[in-house]
């Protein structure tokens, strides 16, 4: 699951922590218990180092905080697996961005499986490392989940957060959020809390202190462990420790005494401290990033000259109080340099700002009616306005504007201007501006509402390597669009580690000769692959004739009821051929949260099936191996979530945009046009 066009409300809640973007109030919201016994039903438990069988997940165990030290201390803020009293403790630091960490991530697990709660605790502790972007975002919606819904949701949607590691966005943060059963609001609130960010914070001084500074970094029972080493180097350190441990207990040390004494024997303090962790928390803002963006300006509004030698592109939220503040630093910047900026506005409305679109709208509107001065007057008043944006405070603007108020109504109920500011939303994809305010001066990313002097300087640096470009016979009316010709825009397509082959035995839709073949890596139960509906709809309906959909059946362990929704949609395809599977398709993503067997076979009856060959298909999962078999091709082909989208060998993960597909599709027809390899 992918780089998403929604803005990123976890990166922006972030920034909000730091003082200089868009997020909400720090106020912490009520604490959830965290009980012995997750609430949330991911599967039954299995018993002590038994393997798990599959479908099943080690997270359903009894979890206490338990034993501690004052080297390497566990307290009730730790997610933890695994007893309280268990001889072995393995303490993990962990990044979810980190490459790494995540191929760390299944050794720790097999060593769950393996010992078992009673012989081995695990705990988790966070070390977002400062040059992951999307690191601390993860984590504060990893923490935040533990808070509200205990350790086995914690240990699934870390789960989540280590398969789509390329796509830490925040409407998967979000959704992932979903499929462990955690509200997404209360996520948000409880990911501000001055209670997460302090339970982060102390783990990454922790980290700093015990002389971690890289993960993933193990402390098993206090003897350090670092990197993605090989299994064995675990279990043999877990097994001396048994050893070990079976030997103080037979000199009468209790169990909730083991861990204390095992870390005094092996940890070892490093030799010289390393950076005071406070400085590691309040230093400087990042400096502006000196890449160059293609950032084009179309014919979005502007204030200042055509000839100006800077030109600042503003992505903004009329509801973002950050966008609010910002502004005023954008006019004081205009004062400054008279005749030498211009300014360019981009729609940016965040997805949680519920009235941020309609004000958008309203903007565009009024500069419909009266040009770009009515544009920037009326992003003055909105400004003025906010939070309060609501339908009568629009009407009250256009009224002290002098707009026609019949047409602001219409445009208001019609959405009249949404296509254009989808398409600043777009760009502001392409161009990576994941919160609000994001600057792009002469190309120069500057992101958040920085003070003026921060500004002045970029500005400052700009205007003289653009006198001197003029000075050299660059036309001051077409600077900007030299400066960002060569600029960067979007990443580069990703390309699958295979193609799977497809047969008859597939589902499929489309023309059997199209040029372009969609394989659709899809989860019944999955939310996100209910929500790419409507765009696949969009993309077989604009690009008819030359796209062909391929199912491939992908149902993720941890939804109990995907797997046998898998099965009635392939019955349905055995019975009744392709027309017969996509009419089960949409009855069963129509009705997603029921997909127990009984509810499958009413669904048979509407689809127009035998329900007695369905109800034997389902008993001797009868389409097991077909559903294997794409499983299979999903895993070669580097598919690690749902849904995946292979396209003539390009690799699109997650409910990703229109735009997005367009982009590759457009990309694979040129390729089949001119007969050549897919290419990032």
């Amino acid at each position: 699951m992918t780089k998403s066009r929604a803005a990123r409300a976890f990166y922006v809640v972030v920034l909000a922590l730091l003082g200089v973007a868009c997020g909400g109030s720090p106020s912490s919201p009520p604490r959830a218990a965290k009980t012995k016994s997750d609430p949330i039903d991911l599967a039954k438990p299995t018993t002590e180092g038994a393997r798990e069988s599959e479908g099943q997940t080690l997270w359903m165990r009894p979890t206490t905080g338990g034993a501690t030290s004052r080297e390497v201390p566990v307290d009730a803020s730790d997610a933890v697996w695994g007893a309280g009293t268990a001889p072995v403790t393995v303490v993990v630091f962990s990044d979810f961005q980190c490459p790494f960490c995540s191929r760390a991530h299944p050794n720790v697990k097999q060593l769950m499986t393996t010992y078992g709660p009673d012989k081995l605790r695990v705990v988790f502790k966070h070390n977002p490392l400062p040059f992951h972007q999307d690191a601390l975002p993860a984590a504060l919606a990893a923490q935040a989940v533990y808070e509200l819904a205990g350790p086995g949701a914690f240990f699934a949607y870390a789960d989540l957060l280590f398969r789509g590691q390329a796509a830490l966005t925040d409407s998967n943060l979000l959704g992932w959020a979903d499929e462990v059963g955690v509200d997404r609001s209360a996520l948000l609130r409880m990911a501000m809390s001055r209670e997460v960010r302090g339970k982060i914070e102390s783990d990454m001084a922790l980290a700093t202190a015990v002389g971690l500074n890289g993960t993933p970094s193990f402390l098993i029972n206090g003897k350090k462990l670092v990197g993605a080493q090989p299994y064995e180097e675990f279990r043999t350190l877990v097994d001396d420790e048994l050893s070990e441990v079976a030997s103080l207990r037979g000199k009468g040390v209790g169990p909730s005494e083991i861990y204390a004494a095992r870390v005094r024997q092996n940890f070892v303090a490093p030799e010289a401290p390393t950076a005071a962790p406070a400085a590691r928390r309040e230093k400087a803002p990042d400096p502006p990033d000196d890449t160059v963006w293609k950032v084009t300006l179309g014919k979005s509004p502007s204030v200042g000259p055509l000839t100006a030698l800077v030109t600042m592109v503003e992505f903004s939220d009329y509801q973002c109080p950050f966008c609010k503040k910002a502004q005023v630093t954008v006019d004081e910047l205009l004062r400054r340099y008279p005749g030498k900026l211009r300014v360019v506005w981009k729609h940016q409305p965040l997805p949680f700002h519920e009235r941020a679109m309609p004000a958008a709208i309203f903007a565009n509107e009024a500069r419909a009616q009266r040009g770009d001065k009515g544009f920037w007057e009326a992003t003055k008043l909105l400004f003025e306005s906010a939070p309060n944006l609501d339908e009568e405070d629009l009407l009250g603007i256009a009224r002290k504007l002098k707009l026609n108020e019949a047409r602001v109504k219409t445009a208001l109920a019609k959405a009249t201007h949404k296509t254009a500011i989808q398409d600043d939303m777009d760009l502001g994809d392409d161009v990576s501006a994941r919160g609000t305010p994001t600057f792009f001066i002469n190309g120069r990313k500057l992101s958040g509402a920085r003070p003026v002097s921060e500004f002045a300087k970029v500005i400052d640096e700009q205007l003289a390597a653009a006198e001197a470009k003029v000075r050299a016979g660059t036309q001051a009316a077409q600077l900007y669009s030299t400066l960002i010709q060569s600029g960067r825009a979007g990443e580069p397509l990703e390309l699958a580690k295979s193609t799977p082959s497809v047969t008859k035995s597939n589902p499929s839709r489309g023309a059997a000769k199209a040029p372009v073949t969609i394989q659709v890596f899809s989860d019944f139960q999955c939310p996100f692959c209910s929500r790419a509906l409507p765009v696949m709809t969009q993309v077989e309906k604009q690009y008819a004739g030359r796209v062909r959909v391929i199912w491939r059946n992908y149902p993720l362990p941890f939804h109990q009821d995907a797997r046998p929704a898998a099965m009635a949609a392939m019955e349905a395809f055995a019975q009744k051929g392709d027309a017969g599977f996509w009419k089960m398709h949409e009855l069963l993503f129509a009705n997603q949260t029921a997909l127990d067997p009984v509810s499958l076979e009413g669904y048979a009856q509407k689809a127009g099936l035998d329900v007695t060959k369905f109800r034997a298909a389902l008993a001797s999962n009868a389409h097991e191996k077909a559903i294997r078999a794409d499983e299979t091709a999903g895993a070669a082909a580097g598919v690690d979530g749902t849904p995946a989208f292979l396209i003539n060998g390009y690799h699109v993960g997650g409910a990703q945009p229109f735009s997005k597909f367009k982009k590759v599709i457009d990309r694979a027809l040129e390729d089949a046009k001119l007969g050549r390899s897919p290419a990032p």
